[in-house]
């Protein structure tokens, strides 16, 4: 494969990609329709109630992910992403016979553990069908555009559809869109997953991407921007029809009119990150556009506190934040791909995937009461300020020189795992000279000093700190 392939030249990437936009409309009509059906059931405690959904759903990605990321590689991933699929079609089939509160909680609940199951198997399979890394960091870049369109152009579907159907309606078309993606991802060549030496139960496979993932210094490094991000997103999610409506004093288009500016932003940074991450890699340029997001939050309410608030003025600093935040999020994929083996990058994703949400719930809680109890002011500061502590602690963990290969030492040691001879870590004499195909044995391994491309797994059970540390 050539690095100027375009990923779109991939059958199994245009199928995949095909399959996510029409799951991401399909989940923008339900969140739409979620507000209208959280109204009618609980009137002006409407609005507890949607906060209530997306603690659930932060809650959902933060317990269900580690454990399917860790059991995915004894699962047919083809069958698992279908199934998933089939799952969140039958949940939000349901949401239209709701008539209590407490259903909708349990319902979004299934249909989000559903979705933590779902995404870091679908991630992990990007860079199988992608591994030249420029055509996956294409393909990356433009699953940051569907995204970014999808929340365009969701609310405007759901409003023309509404003109026609009633708001339970828009749940059919959601089910539908599952079911469609099913379809696609049934008719998409899906590598056979690379094997792992993992061989633990549900716990050990489950707190292995964790662990791993924190062992990893730029995955450490990565975790801190992501806690940046989440810093300055909450403010753009939570914030902008307060700041819009009530200290503006716009209307409804106000709103959405700044949310599209965020959009626009992250869409064209969207564009750019291809071309930019050559120059100057990932590390530059994630700090960057963080940082760049960073002081457009603290510049916010320098402007709220100087009494200097304009339209134009804090539509200038959405449009920035929402480039900076795509800057810094956006090529993660790169980094956990390139810290995992082969076998365990499902266990990596989703140990990125729960991690970095979580930040995102402790990001929404704070800038949420900071701006309902002391003043919009303070909460753009605190969002601010937050995004540059995370930024100075992602300095100090992830390495200015992030060597992939890394010279270190192996005690000798006894153990038993699937293997083959293709390892440098298992080349060893058999009584059966044929024996040269995937099997398992209790073996030996003799120390060994050596240098290769170093991720944690269960022969690196930790980062060497120096050259010719043990691991």
């Amino acid at each position: 494969m050539t690095s100027n392939l375009s990923p779109f030249s991939q059958p199994a990437f245009r199928h995949l990609f095909s399959a996510q936009i029409t799951s991401l409309i399909g989940t923008g009509l339900t969140t739409v329709a979620l507000s209208l059906l959280a109204y009618d059931l609980a009137g002006d405690d409407a609005g507890r109630v949607l906060g209530s959904i997306l603690v659930l759903k932060m809650v959902a990605y933060l317990v269900i992910a580690p454990v399917a990321g860790g059991m995915a590689h004894l699962l047919p991933r083809r069958m698992w992403l279908v199934g998933l699929d089939v799952l969140r079609a039958a949940i939000v089939l349901c949401l239209p016979f709701v008539d209590q509160v407490w259903q909708i909680f349990v319902l979004v609940f299934v249909v989000n553990a559903a979705s933590a199951a779902f995404t870091p198997v679908f991630q992990a399979i990007i860079p199988e069908i992608l591994p030249d890394e420029k055509a996956y960091t294409k393909g990356l870049s433009y699953a940051r555009l569907a995204y970014d369109l999808e929340n365009l152009a969701s609310p405007a579907l759901a409003a023309t559809l509404l003109i026609v159907w009633s708001f339970d309606s828009l749940f059919l078309a959601n089910s539908l869109a599952f079911a469609i993606s099913a379809l696609l991802i049934m008719t998409a060549q899906i590598p056979q997953a690379a094997p792992t030496d993992r061989t633990g139960g549900i716990y050990a496979n489950t707190v292995f991407g964790i662990v791993a993932y924190l062992k990893t210094p730029r995955l450490r490094g990565l975790l801190a921007v992501y806690f940046a991000v989440s810093s300055v997103g909450a403010m753009i999610i939570v914030n902008t029809v307060v700041l819009t409506r009530g200290i503006l004093g716009g209307t409804e288009l106000l709103t959405t009119s700044f949310l599209a500016c965020a959009g626009a932003g992250s869409m064209c940074a969207a564009f750019l990150i291809p071309r930019l991450i050559e120059r100057v890699g990932e590390r530059r340029l994630m700090l960057s556009g963080i940082v760049a997001a960073a002081l457009a939050m603290l510049l916010g309410g320098v402007l709220m506190i100087s009494d200097l608030a304009s339209a134009f003025a804090f539509a200038i600093l959405w449009l920035i934040a929402g480039a900076g935040t795509t800057f810094a999020q956006t090529p993660g994929g790169r980094l956990v791909q390139r810290s995992a083996g082969e076998g365990d990058r499902s266990a990596f994703f989703a140990a990125n995937f729960a991690l970095s949400h979580g930040g995102w719930l402790f990001a929404y809680g704070i800038v949420g009461w900071l701006g309902s109890l002391a003043d919009l002011s303070v909460a753009f500061l605190a969002s601010g300020g937050m995004a540059i502590g995370s930024v100075l602690v992602a300095v100090m963990l992830w390495p200015k020189e992030d060597r992939l290969e890394i010279k270190h030492s192996h005690p000798g040691f006894w153990h038993e795992h699937p293997h083959d001879h293709n390892d440098p870590h298992h080349v060893h004499v058999h009584e059966h000279a044929a024996e040269t195909d995937k099997h398992r044995h209790r073996h030996f391994h003799p120390p060994v000093t050596h240098k290769h491309r170093f991720v944690i797994d269960s022969h690196h059970t930790k980062w060497p700190m120096e050259s010719g540390d043990r691991v």
